[in-house]
């Protein structure tokens, strides 16, 4: 299974490497589109620390560094499933600024940008997926789970014997006061 794992998560950052190269180099032909969003999400960001630069051409390449290099990380396996997580992420603001298809008022435009914005979707499900892959292994959930079952096996088990002590020694007690000596 790990070849199909490996095939499909370099197939699904395909679109994050090259894109986030491309808007890395020439930002400015993104810019346009991504103004709306970021002139929303600009006073979040002042709120947050009023020292991060809030201006477009700014925020569009952190998303394309952001994508490029998740993009890579999930590709070569390392880190994948936060690699996965933060691409969901950078896929958030890059659909609503890119395929805004309720804005469109030619029939023509508003099919081609729904088609891509399903795309999007459906990308943005394949990353929740990758990062939820735990490759086969048993999840923190599980692990936990296990872990503490076997905990309370172990604390049961230590009563019981320490029970079990408790009462050979009371007979044993028992028995050496009877014997004289």
């Amino acid at each position: 299974m790990k070849p199909v794992r490996s095939l499909a998560r370099v197939m699904l950052s395909g679109i994050f490497v090259v894109s986030g190269a491309r808007n890395l180099r020439a930002p400015e032909r993104v810019v346009p589109a991504a103004k709306p969003v970021t002139d929303r999400v600009a006073p979040l960001i002042r709120n947050v620390h009023p020292r991060i630069p809030t201006d477009t051409t700014t925020l569009v390449r952190a998303n394309a560094a952001a994508q490029l290099v998740g993009g890579l990380m999930l590709a070569t396996g390392r880190f994948s499933r936060p690699a996965a997580l933060v691409l969901a992420g950078t896929l958030l603001p890059t659909t609503a600024a890119g395929h805004p298809f309720w804005t469109d008022d030619d029939p023509a435009a508003r099919n081609a940008n729904q088609v891509h914005f399903l795309k999007n979707l459906g990308l943005l499900g394949g990353l929740l997926l990758a990062a939820a892959d735990t490759e086969g292994k048993p999840g923190l959930r599980w692990r936990a789970g296990h872990r503490i079952h076997h905990s309370r096996r172990s604390v049961k088990r230590a009563v019981r014997t320490a029970r079990r002590e408790a009462r050979i020694a009371v007979r044993s007690a028992a028995t050496a006061r009877r014997i004289p000596g």
